[in-house]
């Protein structure tokens, strides 16, 4: 078979430029004479998820080299959630999953490279590579670095959340400056992924539920031995696909996205998988909207509960058999029949697959929940769409009604937790935080956090047309579409009006007359951006709605 590099590496005249370049780093005839695969690093020392990808990569070359390939490695950036929450950097890193898409796609098809394993493990990364493949449908498979290991506090384990629920306590004076900086010391005794279900563990998740990642290979710890060795598995598997022509739209097709989506509610996954699957199936040409969770949802039973909705972190569900014993008990629901990486189908994969911790992987006909953890909201306040995730919401609170408290930002918001102005029973409504008035649709990770530590956060509930973290718990609704920025009506929301929150019936809706709305809404005026420079700027004029997946097209 002949690969895409060949045709001008090989060329005897036309490729000698090219050869001249590459034996400059010490490339040679045989090196010439195989595929060449890009290793996809997005490694950096800054955020946690990515710091040992630099180790992975090694083995993945290893593996590259074995099987007859020729590996050249490169990086793309790679943002950490946590570092960039709280301040003005949030802005920067859902718009960051576009340039990891795009600067790939850049440096593949600018060097006519054949493959592309595809290094990441944090929130907006894996999104990213996910979608550079698709667009680029070239082969292709996801590595991730692995969750890190738990911290321990009073005698349980903790995530690294609990130094921000920790701050809230301390501020409230529920403890001392000392605990507070003792949770703060003990909280991440490894690198990885944070340890809960937010989105990096869930969207490295779906990766394997798609079937862009090996068997088995999603949650294996970073410190664990077989993370090397998926690793130079993956590295060998890619060399075989350039080889047999196996490509990503031959992977993530309506029958994958389906059983990604249908494992995310099965594991109580993270509210951004909607958008970033939403995302990725726009890449890959897969027609697949908002509207087609809800059924999903509603028909898939949620029999793994994982931190911050349980005592149990990625550890224990690695221990509980992961990806492959919550695939397989869910079998009946999955098509399985869908292709993947292996070149073997998810049910030939999943052979064999068992819970083995059922306290933390519940049996389908005994599960936690009988439907989904996420759930779709529309309503006179999300015409479009919003998102909410009733399994981390209590369940006498499923149906709320307050008065509203508004607010222009997060930072609004944050200072009026610190000032004691939230009572139980507001519903807190935060706007011009969407995509284009945010703009990047900032996460309300930290007030949602900070309320949990006052006492509040089961107690009112949040709405916005931002975002949320997949670790959130309280009563939230996030991506609400249109968002304010585009005269949605969150804009027209006023202090003291009554909002319902209906979640049984999937609504939120304003308790304003029709015409009151009407007529505010006629009267509204489109506030100055926030930000009117740099890629933020380009950013707010060409993103969609966070209903569409907040793309760029």
């Amino acid at each position: 078979m002949t690969w895409r590099s060949a045709s001008f590496i090989g060329d005897p005249d036309k490729g000698a430029l090219a050869r001249g370049l590459y034996r400059s780093m010490g490339y040679n005839d045989e090196n010439f004479k195989k595929p060449f695969i890009a290793i996809v690093n997005t490694w950096n020392d800054i955020c946690p998820g990515q710091y040992n990808l630099k180790r992975i990569a090694g083995y993945v070359r290893a593996g590259i080299e074995e099987n007859g390939g020729t590996p050249c490695e490169f990086g793309t950036i790679g943002g950490c959630d946590g570092i960039a929450q709280g301040h003005d950097g949030m802005h920067y890193i859902l718009p960051s999953r576009e340039i990891i898409a795009a600067s790939i796609e850049i440096m593949v098809q600018a060097h006519m490279l054949d493959g592309m394993v595809l290094l990441g493990s944090c929130d907006k990364i894996v999104p990213g590579i996910l979608m550079a493949a698709a667009r680029l449908n070239l082969p292709a498979i996801v590595v991730n670095g692995g969750p890190m290991y738990p911290g321990h506090h009073n005698g349980k384990d903790i995530d690294v959340n609990e130094t921000a629920v920790y701050a809230g306590k301390y501020r409230s004076g529920q403890c001392s400056r000392e605990e507070f900086e003792t949770v703060e010391r003990a909280a991440c005794p490894t690198p990885g992924s944070c340890q809960m279900i937010g989105t990096a563990n869930t969207m490295s998740c779906l990766a394997e539920g798609l079937g862009m990642s090996l068997t088995g290979s999603a949650m294996i710890p970073t410190v664990d031995k077989k993370r090397m060795d998926i690793a130079r598995q993956s590295g060998r598997r890619i060399v075989d696909m350039v080889k047999e022509g196996l490509r990503p739209r031959d992977i993530i097709t309506r029958k994958s996205i389906e059983n990604a989506v249908r494992l995310g509610m099965a594991i109580g996954g993270s509210t951004n998988l909607i958008m970033h699957i939403l995302a990725i199936a726009h890449e890959a040409k897969v027609p697949f909207t908002i509207d087609d969770y809800e059924e999903l949802s509603r028909t898939t039973p949620q029999i793994a509960r994982l931190m911050t909705a349980s005592q149990y972190d990625m550890v224990d569900f690695y221990e509980a058999g992961a990806v492959p014993a919550v695939m397989h008990e869910i079998l009946s629901l999955l098509h399985g029949d869908a292709l993947t990486v292996t070149g073997r189908t998810m049910k030939e994969n999943l052979q064999g697959a068992r819970i083995l911790r059922p306290e933390v992987i519940h049996p389908l006909e005994n599960p936690f929940r009988p439907d989904g953890g996420l759930a779709i909201i529309k309503g006179n306040l999300a015409p479009l769409s919003g998102v909410c995730k009733p399994a981390a919401i209590p369940v006498e609170h499923h149906t709320f009604e307050g008065p509203a408290k508004v607010y222009d930002s997060e930072e609004e918001l944050t200072q009026a937790i610190y000032d004691n102005k939230i009572e139980k029973g507001d519903i807190i409504v935060v706007r011009y935080e969407g995509p284009k008035g945010g703009p990047g649709m900032r996460e309300m990770f930290t007030p949602l956090e900070l309320l949990l530590g006052y006492g509040l956060a089961e107690d009112v509930f949040l709405i916005t047309d931002g975002r949320f973290s997949g670790s959130n718990k309280g009563g939230f609704v996030g991506h609400i579409s249109p968002e304010a920025a585009e005269g949605g009506p969150l804009a027209i929301v006023e202090d003291g009006d009554r909002i319902r929150i209906d979640i049984p019936n999937r609504r939120l809706d304003l308790l304003v007359s029709p015409e009151e709305i009407d007529k505010r809404l006629k009267n509204w005026q489109a506030p100055e951006p926030k930000i009117k420079e740099g890629y933020l700027s380009i950013y707010a004029r060409l993103v969609k709605s966070a209903h569409y997946g907040a793309i760029i097209e």
